[in-house]
């Protein structure tokens, strides 16, 4: 039943792909519209722990997930997503997460930006190595021969446009930003919503089929991502509310990013796609239970 996986494609329609990518561009925008260039001297002045979250979102976390890969042996395509997920840059939802749980939200909004801007190099490269170091990820994609020129150009436009055109309208008009920020955060987690949701009923019975086993494995990556912040934060000996921010930064990851990517360029895989979509849920409902519980501790 699992080889059938890499075998399979979900259901998805060209305005599907154009409402994920506009969904994507709000939420990014509606990021940056939080952005001054003064919190960014602010973490000039104590940048430790944003170079640790840096390197837990894009080295450590690709670096567990191909050990994890290794111990799980998936299916092909299903490990091809989980390299592709490690490698996209923290969600936004993070923001909204670690302000819940008391962590350091300058720290946390910081991450997203520069994740993201550094995700537009990062994410391509990154996906290219881990997953040419697993064998049966390697030999697919020599099949699939993805264009990193194209994934590149892709990124930077649905991800690094609306995060220096919301830096800069906050910068020259901050009340406009205040106002504008109230309405994009809740209308794009409703497309973005919108968006999964047509996604499942499209293709419910193969996430029925499969769900079963796609479960364990996205439930195996998201405590791993997890374990990376934390344990690192922990080694580093970080403050409580810099712990609380690098263990949800790195266990929130862009799962609208890498749908994006598999829908453009892997033609909707199975695998990828299903284990992408259900990421998107769960780590939603992974990282309110830990601010949840974080939140009674200070």
């Amino acid at each position: 039943m699992l080889e059938d996986l890499d075998k399979s494609t979900l259901n998805f329609n060209q305005d599907s792909l154009l409402l994920l990518n506009v969904s994507l561009a709000i939420i990014m925008f509606g990021v940056a519209l939080d952005l001054k260039f003064s919190g960014f001297k602010a973490i000039a002045k104590n940048p430790k722990a944003f170079w640790i979250g840096l390197f837990s979102q894009f080295i450590f976390l690709p670096f567990l997930t191909w050990i994890l890969i290794n111990i799980l042996q998936p299916p092909p395509s299903v490990a091809l997503g989980m390299f592709l997920v490690a490698a996209c840059p923290g969600g936004n939802v993070s923001n909204f997460l670690s302000h819940l749980a008391k962590g350091n939200s300058e720290l946390s909004v910081s991450l997203t930006a520069f994740s993201t801007v550094f995700s537009i190099l990062l994410t391509p490269l990154n996906f290219s190595i881990w997953s040419g170091f697993y064998g049966p990820t390697a030999s697919m994609m020599q099949v699939i021969s993805l264009d990193y020129w194209d994934v590149f150009q892709t990124v930077a436009l649905i991800l690094g446009i609306p995060l220096l055109l919301g830096i800069a309208i906050n910068n020259r008009f901050p009340d406009f930003a205040i106002r504008a920020t109230r309405i994009l955060k809740p209308l794009s987690i409703l497309i973005f919503a919108a968006f999964v949701g047509i996604a499942f009923g499209g293709n419910y019975d193969l996430f029925v089929k499969f769900i079963g086993v796609i479960f364990l494995w996205v439930l195996a990556h998201n405590f791993t991502a997890l374990f990376s912040g934390f344990s690192l934060s922990k080694i580093f000996r970080l403050n409580l509310p810099d712990t609380k921010t690098l263990t949800i930064e790195t266990g929130i990851q862009n799962s609208g990013l890498a749908l994006v990517l598999i829908f453009t360029y892997f033609e909707g895989l199975g695998g990828m796609a299903i284990i992408a979509a259900w990421w998107g849920i769960w780590h939603i409902v992974s990282g309110i239970a830990i601010a949840l519980v974080w939140k009674k501790v200070s």
